[in-house]
Parts: C-alpha cells; sequence; structure tokens
C-alpha cells in the first residue's frame, strides 16, 4: 500500500540528517536515540508529542530496519533526514530496498500495525515505493523552535 509524495520542504530550518546507515535492529535504534537527543533540543514539544514524533520515526526506521532488505542477501542501507521549518517538522526515511506486500500468508495478529500507527500520530503520512526503494515521509505540524528554558527537557 502506497500514497502518492508530496514535496518535503527544502527550507533552511533546523536538520538532522544520518544517511547511509546500515540497515539493522541496532543502527536503526542509534539513529532513533540520535534523533530523540535532536529533537529534544530543537523544539518545545510537550511530552506526548515528543512521544508520538519518535515513535512514528522509530516504526519506520524499524520496518527499513526489518523488512526492507529481506531478499537482498546482505544488509543496505537507511537514510534518515528531519526537517524543521517554521511550525512543521517533516521527517524522512529512505532505503533501496523492496516494498514487502502484506498478505494474507504473511499477516499476523501480533505484527502490521507500524504503518497505522505511524498514520495516526503523524499529521501527513505518505508512503512511496518503486523499484529504487521505499521513502516514507512523516509531517508534523504545530512544531516551534526550542525556549532556552526548555534546555533541560528530560524524558524518562
Amino acid at each position: 500500500m502506497t500514497t502518492p509524495s508530496y514535496q518535503c520542504p527544502t527550507a533552511d530550518g533546523d536538520r538532522f540528517i544520518r544517511n547511509d546507515v546500515v540497515a539493522d535492529a541496532h543502527n536503526a535504534a542509534k539513529v532513533r536515540d540520535e534523533f530523540a537527543t535532536w529533537l529534544r533540543a530543537s523544539g518545545d514539544l510537550d511530552r506526548v508529542r515528543f512521544s508520538d514524533v519518535v515513535l512514528a520515526a522509530n516504526e519506520a526506521l524499524a520496518n527499513t530496519a526489518e523488512f526492507a532488505y529481506l531478499h537482498n542477501g546482505g544488509p543496505g542501507t537507511i537514510d534518515l533526514e528531519a526537517i524543521r521549518a517554521g511550525d512543521t517538522l517533516t521527517i524522512t526515511i529512505a532505503d533501496q530496498g523492496r516494498w514487502r506486500e502484506s498478505t494474507p500468508a504473511t499477516q499476523s495478529r501480533s505484527r502490521g500495525r507500524g504503518i497505522p500507527l505511524m498514520r495516526a500520530l503523524a499529521d501527513h503520512v505518505t508512503i512511496d515505493s518503486s523499484a529504487l526503494g521505499t521513502t516514507v515521509c512523516l509531517r508534523f505540524e504545530q512544531f516551534h523552535a526550542a525556549r532556552q528554558d526548555d534546555a533541560d527537557f528530560v524524558v524518562g
């Protein structure tokens, strides 16, 4: 299931970029943690919204690490870019692997919740898949610049 893409902003906002990360569970978790650290420093989100953003990004990272390169004979890479432009945060997670369509044989009662979760958490979600790979774009509105007094915000 894919949807057409909309343009991700290219404005000169704050950016978080990790390219050519080996697509495995360990590295996906590491990128998620680095992204969460950047997010804490770049926005005055309340704890619930912060958790929503990190969880949605984590689902896209985890899907890439687990599924994108199943049929390639080895790990591929993940790219993550987050751009804050005004009150909008756009997160793009891309791979060069193959999209895995869900079939009744591959569906599980305990699996398959990642994409619906991303759609519930983000304000806008697009998923583009082609022979060149898959790109997930998550957009969050009402993302504000960090305030000085929020510098000590710690989740946990």
